[in-house]
This record gives C-alpha cells, sequence and structure tokens, in this order.
C-alpha cells in the first residue's frame, strides 16, 4: 500500500503541475476548452484519492516520518478544493483561481513528498 501511496504521489505532481500549466496558458489566451476543466478536475481527483490511501495508510499505523508531511498534504487537498468555496463568479478570474491553487497544491504536494520519505 505504500508503493500506492508513493506512485500516486508522483501523479499529483505530474497531474498537478500540468493542470496548473494548462489552466494558466489558457487563462492569458482567454480560451478554456473542456481539456482544461477536465484537466483541474483530474488534479482534484488524485490529490483527493492521494489523501484517502494516506488516511488508509495511517489506520493501519503505519507513519510518515516527519508530522510535517501530514500537514502539508492536508492543506494541499484544502488548497485544491477552495475555489469551489471562495472563486468569483466571473469565469476568466474562476479559472485563474483553480490554475492559480492547482499550482500552489502541486508544490505543497512537493514538500509532503519530500516530508514523507
Amino acid at each position: 500500500m505504500v508503493s500506492v501511496h508513493v506512485a500516486l504521489g508522483v501523479a499529483v505532481l505530474a497531474v498537478c503541475g500540468g493542470a496548473a500549466v494548462l489552466g494558466l496558458v489558457a487563462y492569458r489566451r482567454g480560451v478554456a476548452g473542456p481539456w482544461v476543466a477536465q484537466a483541474l478536475a483530474l488534479a482534484q481527483t488524485v490529490l483527493i484519492g492521494q489523501a484517502a490511501v494516506g488516511l488508509l495508510l495511517l489506520s493501519d499505523g503505519r507513519r510518515a516520518p516527519d508530522r510535517l508531511h501530514y500537514s502539508y498534504g492536508a492543506i494541499a487537498l484544502g488548497v485544491a478544493l477552495s475555489p469551489w468555496f471562495y472563486a468569483p463568479a466571473d469565469s476568466r478570474k474562476r479559472l485563474l483561481w483553480f490554475a492559480g491553487t492547482t499550482l500552489l497544491a502541486g508544490a505543497l504536494a512537493v514538500r509532503a513528498f519530500t516530508t514523507g520519505s
């Protein structure tokens, strides 16, 4: 199960980075197609899956060597989901919120990845 958590961690890094870049490019161009929305949703989905597997590992008694790992993981998930509550109604600004928070979640996931191993 630890190997699944590590593999999902690598997927989180790749998907969050790719989705954030795709979202920021779409914002800059002013045109966002369905691929952008799907990529941002995939980033959130992978983060939720990563947190779920982490909780399963925690319930099995497996602990991270550094307690900061839990903080970075929880904050990354919270940041990625925050635009659902706080993003403005304007679609262009909303895209920027989702892309920016996905980029920040990816950066926090990098830190969580380094404190977990």
